[in-house]
């Protein structure tokens, strides 16, 4: 079986650095163009089933990259971002001046932090791994395509490689990213790409963009 992880196209908050958990905000017209070559990327792949997070930005991704394939999109509650709480719609610099306490907080990255009224990094890996697993049993011998966000993504990552919390902020998920896991026979499972944005700058991908904006 093979998994392929993607975050959602670009949004007007992502390009402002502003903080969006569950705040439901669509993809802007960047953001679209990259589903679209995403889509492109993964025309020729046998996916089988295709699962995303029910917020728009993921939803709107994963029905671009799945117009190819002609699949059901399988929106899932369990697949959103982390909560942020009152963070939500604020940049680092306006936490630092609306909740000091909290912004000092998150700088020491304690993974059982929580913003206010928000969801600890630790919960969420645990929804968004329960999540994940069911749909692995789901689909035994086939490759999925999930479409979720950087955190939950990357808590899902950290799980298959059995790495700790703790080293979260070691690596990234930019937007329209792609994340392939293979499992062997025994269900071991083996990242083959991580983060990968290769097709973002691809010419043959791009071809028609310009019509299409």
């Amino acid at each position: 079986m093979r998994l392929i992880l993607i975050r959602h196209g670009e949004t007007d908050w992502n390009a402002r650095n502003r903080f969006q958990g569950q705040t439901d905000i669509p993809l802007n017209t960047t953001g679209r163009r990259q589903a679209r070559v995403t889509g492109r990327r993964l025309r020729h792949e046998p996916v089988g089933a295709v699962y995303t997070s029910d917020l728009t930005r993921a939803l709107e991704t994963a029905h671009l990259i799945a117009a190819s394939h002609v699949l059901e999109v399988r929106p899932s509650p369990a697949l959103r971002e982390r909560s942020f709480g009152a963070w939500e719609g604020l940049t680092m610099q306006e936490i630092e001046k609306a909740h000091p306490e909290s912004a000092s907080e998150w700088k020491k990255g304690d993974v059982y932090f929580a913003a206010p009224e928000g969801e600890r990094l630790d919960d969420l890996q645990k929804r968004s791994v329960a999540c994940v697993e069911e749909i692995i049993a789901r689909h035994p011998g086939e490759t999925v395509l999930i479409v979720g966000h950087g955190a939950s993504l990357k808590t899902v990552i950290l799980h298959f490689l059995e790495a700790p919390l703790t080293v979260y902020r070691r690596f990234r998920q930019d937007n329209a990213s792609l994340n392939i896991v293979e499992f062997t026979p025994r269900g071991m499972p083996r990242i083959l790409a991580l983060n990968d944005t290769c097709h973002l700058h691809d010419t043959t991908l791009l071809e028609g963009e310009e019509e299409a904006m």
